[in-house]
């Protein structure tokens, strides 16, 4: 077992897309994880191993692994950068001692960069800030510098963290070093390594080794749980005080009371990607232990003879909810295995074991549900997964959370960044004034100007998927929670009205062409539409019910040929999230393994 005074737990800390995973890669191979003829050798983001993550391009869950580099070993902690996870990082952090603090050497410091580091301040954590990307051609190493240091004598709490290494870096090429040459292409090269050495040995260097002591009972807090089909439930955190051994007994203790006792079954630490069995492990280390099936995230475990818990975990209350509720709709069982409110509750409770920002209240009726998160993307993605998991279920439109205050109803607000190319300055005045932002700050970049504002979280539901649609994709966007503030004034709901099939059957050429007169269509030609079922947005404000089963009738003058000349413009797809922001309040989505269908909350609506 290694010394304590050998041991380094690392947090790393970014804004989406800053680069951190990639970073973890590069840590990953220099320090001979996996051998030369391994396929991780030649991927990347080799943590994000969930599909969804590697499919959206986002870090959703924490990640631990562990690399050893000249006799130490550091623990690092991989986090998300999106502030829909940041629950992921509260937790997460208090497993470190230090941070590595990403900065995009284009973007410079946004608004989830702020949010980590004032975490990271906050519990004493000490840092080192990496700019990353220097090989940007459009880098701006310098102002981002700055943009730094005046983020830190905002943040900072101890004249100490202001005293922090600063390291360049391309993360994508696994090198880290201090001194830069200009390039002609005004990218910058890093002259003095071609590797990631320094910032090994920055790390070794200015990373503090674990405090606590052998001495005493045993002492941990459950950060994350995992589980398998070999050992069950694993609990993961880092041992605070004393050591624990295989077949230890240890006290389970909720709320500062003993709510269980059991033996530790299996003592692992991780090593790579993967987790190592040993008889003991002792303070400072990040370890998993099986064995403790009743033990929760927050829970302390500790040795019989001296039960003393540690503080809570301090987990932000989520701001947005939504109805799950079984779905009544006439396809529903087509497509999935589970479909009954048991088997939707029982999923639900099982993710709350894990996901700690997520929230479960019963629904208006035993077959719904209200499930509370962090935001749009916090939802979605537990939707996704549970329909990728074969479940079959109905949702209505994010709504924000309001409560009461001091000054009466409050709601949640967000500050938001926006970069855009310079011909799109309009859209984001436009939508801003609109929405009702209250503006702070822009800025020329080099590739466009970066707005600031705050805003009402309820009037930025939506707007995401919409200003990618008006700024063809190139437009950016960042949020970051405020808290909460007085309820403002609303706005005008700016949806158009809906399409809605009046029969049940499959559609029709015909029949989508004569609701594409009205608007756009969601839906293709063979498609199965029930009575209800939404099928396409109207130009106007008002909804139609109309019929796209019905095809065109030939009579003895006519040839059937004829409906060859039909002309159709290609139906609009929509994503999970676009789905849900543009349901209206009498609307919901039904969601199946194989579809996604936009319908009316009461299907007898397009019967009267």
């Amino acid at each position: 077992m290694l010394t304590t005074a050998q041991l380094r737990n690392i947090a790393i800390i970014a804004h989406v897309d800053h680069g951190k995973t990639t970073l973890v890669d590069g840590l990953l191979k220099q320090a001979h994880v996996f051998a030369a003829h391994q396929s991780e050798m030649t991927q990347t983001t080799i943590l994000d191993r969930n599909d969804l993550e590697r499919e959206r391009g986002v870090t959703i869950l924490a990640k631990n692994t562990a690399v050893e580099w000249n006799g130490y070993k550091v623990n690092i902690l991989d986090t998300p950068g999106h502030s829909d996870f940041s629950g992921e990082v509260e937790r997460v952090l208090n497993m470190a001692d230090g941070c590595l603090l990403l900065v995009d050497a284009s973007e410079g410091v946004l608004s989830q960069t702020r949010y980590v580091l004032h975490l990271a301040l906050s519990i004493g954590l000490r840092p080192i800030v990496v700019i990353n990307k220097v090989d940007r051609k459009d880098q701006r190493v310098n102002e981002v510098l700055e943009e730094v240091n005046d983020l830190f004598l905002e943040l900072a709490h101890t004249e100490d963290q202001l005293d922090f290494p600063v390291i360049y870096a391309v993360g994508r090429s696994g090198v880290a070093g201090y001194q830069l040459e200009p390039q002609a292409d005004q990218s910058l090269k890093i002259t003095d390594s071609e590797s990631l050495q320094p910032l090994f040995e920055a790390i070794i260097k200015h990373i503090p080794a674990p405090t606590g002591t052998l001495e005493g009972g045993f002492q941990f807090q459950v950060t994350s749980l995992d589980a398998d089909d070999y050992k069950g439930k694993y609990v993961i955190g880092r041992v605070q005080r004393g050591k624990v051994t295989k077949g230890q007994p240890l006290a389970i203790l909720h709320n500062h009371a003993m709510v269980g006792q059991a033996r530790a079954d299996y003592v692992f630490v991780h090593q790579g990607l993967g987790r190592v069995e040993v008889s003991e492990a002792g303070v400072g280390d990040i370890v998993a232990l099986t064995g403790f099936g009743a033990a929760k995230i927050g829970d302390t475990l500790t040795s019989l003879d001296q039960q003393d818990a540690l503080p809570p975990l301090p987990i932000a209350e989520p701001t947005v909810q939504m109805q799950f509720a079984v779905s009544n709709s006439p396809f529903v069982g087509r497509d999935g295995q589970y479909s009954t409110s048991r088997q939707i509750l029982e999923r639900l409770q099982k993710e709350l074991e894990t996901n700690v920002g997520l929230r479960l209240q019963p629904g208006a009726s035993a077959d719904s549900f209200i499930v509370s998160g962090r935001g749009e993307l916090h939802l979605s993605i537990l939707i996704e997964t549970m329909r990728r998991e074969g479940f079959e279920f109905s949702v209505s439109r994010p709504e924000v959370i309001f409560k009461d205050g001091a000054e009466g109803v409050e709601e949640p607000w967000e500050a938001i960044t926006i970069e855009v190319p310079e011909e799109f300055t309009g859209v984001v005045t436009t939508e801003m004034g609109q929405r009702k932002a209250i503006f702070k700050n822009m800025k020329p970049q080099k590739t466009g100007m970066r707005f600031e504002y705050e805003i009402a979280t309820r009037h930025l539901i939506g707007f995401r998927s919409q200003f990618l649609t008006q700024t063809s994709g190139m437009g950016v966007v960042h949020s970051l929670p405020l808290g909460y503030r007085p309820k403002g004034d609303d706005i005008p709901w700016m949806r158009n009205g809906v399409l809605v099939a009046a029969e049940t059957g499959a559609a029709l050429s015909y029949g989508l062409q004569k609701a594409q007169e009205r608007g756009v269509t969601f839906i293709e030609p063979g498609t199965e539409v029930y009575m209800g079922m939404i099928v396409g947005q109207n130009a106007k404000k008002e909804d139609i019910f109309m019929n796209v089963t019905k095809g065109k009738k030939l009579t003895n003058m006519r040839a059937s040929s004829a409906d060859a000349t039909i002309r159709m413009t290609p139906p609009v797809k929509m994503s999970l999230e676009q789905c849900l922001t543009f349901l209206a309040p009498d609307e919901l989505l039904e969601v199946t393994p194989l579809n996604l269908r936009l319908r009316k909350r009461d299907l007898s609506v397009a019967q009267r």
